[in-house]
């Protein structure tokens, strides 16, 4: 069964894959600008202090360039993604993780180098000296303690998305083991994801879960549209042009 559900999941970022690739760089332009206005009107990102956010990959994703900046901005603590190989980990550990450390500034952001996937990315001897989100500085080598740091808030990426908030990630499951962390340290940030029009499959699909798949609180579309989850007294929303 979980090989059928990896072929699966496989299969459908290969679809998204190839079809994301013929999207316009006008047309992500214009959806990130909606999908951005209406995060930024949500109570829950105005509340929020400590918040994470992806850093967006040149092309086929919403880009969070102007969140990152209205954040910072508004005095809010900004926390991007860090990934690493652990060097022993522990059993039901991955080889590789991922940390949130802190973003300092604009400048700070505008310094960050791409990686191979042309996702801005802090230098590895820049992370001792970077807050991390669950306390301290630098990475936690997988270590999770109950702190009063945190998130208050996370920004997602995806390459799919469902009506019933079910998130595909890029396969190597860092946000799915990160959320297993926050959830350990009893600091569960609210869950956004930001998704192309393209990118939400249609009400009779789904995306295929596993028990580690976390859902999202809040869906974005890049129509401006805002979905909430049952929990989050679900409705649909549109920003005001």
């Amino acid at each position: 069964m979980a090989a059928s559900l990896a072929t699966v999941k496989k299969e459908l970022r290969k679809k998204m894959r190839e079809m994301l690739k013929e999207l316009p760089e006008a047309a992500v332009a214009s959806q990130s600008s909606n999908a951005t206005m209406t995060l930024l009107s949500m109570a829950e990102y105005k509340a929020a202090r400590r918040i994470s956010v992806y850093l967006s990959m040149p092309c086929g994703e919403i880009s969070t360039s102007d969140i990152v900046r209205n954040a910072l901005d508004q005095g809010k603590k900004v926390f991007i993604p860090y990934t690493y190989s652990l060097n022993a980990p522990q059993e039901g550990q991955p080889k590789s993780i991922m940390d949130m450390v802190e973003l300092r500034s604009m400048n700070d952001f505008e310094s960050l180098e791409p990686d191979n996937w042309g996702i801005p990315t802090p230098s590895q001897d820049s992370i001792s000296s970077r807050a991390n989100c669950f306390g301290g500085t630098g990475i936690t080598h997988g270590e999770t303690t109950a702190a009063e740091a945190g998130l208050d808030l996370i920004v997602m990426p995806g390459m799919a998305f469902d009506s019933n908030f079910g998130r595909l990630g890029h396969g190597k499951g860092f946000y799915d083991f990160f959320l297993a962390r926050c959830h350990q340290a009893s600091r569960m940030p609210f869950r956004v994801g930001l998704s192309l029009t393209e990118q939400l499959l249609p009400p009779t699909e789904s995306v295929p879960m596993d028990p580690s798949d976390f859902r999202l609180d809040v869906l974005i579309s890049g129509h401006g549209e805002l979905r909430r989850a049952p929990n989050c007294a679900c409705r649909i929303e549109r920003a005001v042009s």
